[in-house]
C-alpha cells in the first residue's frame, strides 16, 4: 500500500493515457490507437517514476521517448503529418483521425488536465531546443507573441488554399510539409534560442500550436502552487523558470500562467520546498 501511494502521480498518469488508449480502440475499431496512447502513457508514467526518485533527467527521457517516436515513427516512417497542418488537412476531409485525435487529445482537450505539459514533455521541435545552452532566459521578455498568431493563420491559409484549388494528391503535399516545417522550425527555433538567449524563444514568439493550449491551460487542473507559509521570496523560483512563470501568484492570472510546462525546474531549486 505504501509503495502504491509513494507512485500514485505515475499510476494515475498511465490509467488516464490507458483510459484514452482503451476509448479511441474500441470507438475507432482500430488497435493502433491502443498501442500509441498506452506507449505514450507508459513514456509519461516513466518520466513520473523517475522524477518522484530525483532521476536528473527524467523529463528529458519522456522527451526523446515520446518526441522521437511521433517525429521519426509516425512523421517519416508512417507519412502522418503531425504539424499544424496535417491537423488542418484531416479538419477540411472531416476526418477523426491521426493528427485531429492527437491535436484534440494532447492540445485542445488534454490542457484541460495538464496545462502546456505537452510543451515540456512531447514536443520534438523543444526536445531539440532544450539541448541548447540557454535553459533559462537571460533578458526581459519580447513583445513578439502576436508572430505566433502569423504562423497559425498562414498554416490554414496555406491547406485552405490547396483545398480550394483541388490540388491533387495532398496527402504526399501534406508529408513533404511536414518535413519541410519541421526543418523551418528546427532553423528558426535554433536562430531565436542564439539570437534572445532563450532555448524556449519560438515557444514563446512563434509556435503556432500555443493559439490551442494556452487559452486551454488556463483551466488546468494540474499546477505549480506555492505554499505561501514557507516562500521567503527569494525569486529564484522564477529565475529559473524557462517560460518566465510567476509561480508564487496561485491566481490563475499569474504573470504568463498559461505557459507553464510543468518542467518542475522551481520546485526543484525552491530551497524551502514551498512548491
Amino acid at each position: 500500500m505504501k509503495r502504491i501511494k509513494k507512485n500514485l502521480h505515475s499510476i494515475i498518469v498511465f490509467l488516464l493515457f490507458e483510459t484514452v488508449a482503451v476509448t479511441l480502440w474500441l470507438t475507432k475499431d482500430n488497435i493502433f490507437y491502443l498501442l500509441n496512447f498506452s506507449y505514450i502513457g507508459c513514456s509519461i508514467a516513466l518520466g513520473v517514476f523517475l522524477y518522484s526518485r530525483k532521476y536528473k533527467y527524467a523529463r528529458r527521457v519522456v522527451q526523446l521517448l515520446v518526441g522521437l517516436y511521433m517525429l521519426v515513427y509516425l512523421g517519416l516512417i508512417c507519412g502522418e503529418n503531425m504539424q499544424i497542418e496535417g491537423f488542418w488537412y484531416y479538419l477540411f476531409t472531416g476526418v477523426f483521425e491521426a493528427a485531429t485525435i492527437h491535436y484534440a487529445v494532447a492540445k485542445i482537450f488534454g490542457p484541460l488536465i495538464f496545462g502546456r505539459g505537452w510543451c515540456g514533455y512531447a514536443c520534438w521541435t523543444a526536445m531539440i531546443l532544450d539541448f541548447l545552452p540557454y535553459k533559462t532566459p537571460s533578458q526581459p521578455r519580447k513583445r513578439l507573441g502576436w508572430l505566433r498568431y502569423v504562423t497559425f493563420a498562414a498554416s490554414l491559409i496555406f491547406v485552405a488554399a490547396l483545398f480550394l484549388a483541388k490540388v491533387g494528391n495532398i496527402e504526399r503535399i501534406m508529408f513533404w510539409a511536414f518535413l519541410i516545417g519541421n526543418a523551418a522550425y528546427y532553423a528558426v527555433g535554433i536562430a531565436l534560442a542564439f539570437a534572445c538567449k532563450d532555448n524556449r524563444a519560438f515557444c514563446k514568439y512563434v509556435c503556432p500550436v500555443t493559439i490551442f493550449l494556452k487559452p486551454m491551460s488556463y483551466f488546468a487542473l494540474f499546477r505549480i502552487k506555492c505554499d505561501k507559509d514557507k516562500c521567503v521570496s527569494c525569486g529564484k523560483c522564477r529565475r529559473v523558470c524557462p517560460m518566465d512563470v510567476d509561480v508564487t501568484d496561485n491566481s490563475r492570472r499569474r504573470k504568463n500562467g498559461t505557459e507553464c510546462i510543468l518542467c518542475m525546474e522551481c520546485v526543484k531549486n525552491c530551497p524551502k520546498n514551498a512548491l
